[in-house]
């Protein structure tokens, strides 16, 4: 086990769609392992295998004292709407509020190809979503307006070169 360095935006890997975990080989195990240990930090609630820079669909999760991780998930249901800050482990120090639903349902496997359900509202919720969205390729600046977004990138820009805002 290890704790895995984060990516952060403009990594191309968190742009990059992951493929679906087809064996569970000593590599996805290790895998699993890397992302349980560097999502059990203060403050961090989720963490997918492509901030560690593995293209690979799995996340690891840390909400209200309880870790774990899914591999393969898939959003099957979303319902409600919530408006609230979100942050991400891939774009540090920037906070904006952004919308998602209240309600997430997620299906994928476990380490013995278990199925595995994660369902929850409000933190949870976005949680799912959030992790889902980085699987896909996409960082949640993705869903901010495009002020905010503009800037957002702006300030990322800005730290990639050794300055701020």
């Amino acid at each position: 086990m290890a704790i895995r360095e984060i990516r952060v935006v403009p990594d191309p890997v968190l742009r990059t769609p992951c493929d679906e975990i087809k064996e569970i080989t000593p590599a996805v195990r290790r895998l699993v392992d890397d992302l349980l240990e560097t999502v059990n930090d203060p403050g961090r609630a989720g963490l997918s295998a492509n901030q560690i820079g593995v293209s690979l669909r799995a996340f690891s999760y840390n909400i209200d004292g309880k870790i774990g991780y899914i591999l393969n998930p898939v959003i099957e249901e979303t319902s409600g709407e919530q408006y609230g800050d979100e942050g991400c482990l891939s774009v540090p120090g920037l906070w904006y509020k952004t919308r998602r639903a209240d309600y997430a349902r997620v299906r994928g496997i476990d380490l013995d190809g278990k199925e595995v359900v994660l369902e929850g509202h409000g933190l949870m919720g976005r949680m799912l979503q959030h992790e889902c969205d980085h699987l896909d390729g996409h960082v949640y600046l993705d869903r901010l307006e495009k002020e905010e977004r503009r800037e957002a990138l702006r300030y990322m820009r800005n730290r990639q070169a050794g300055q701020t805002r």
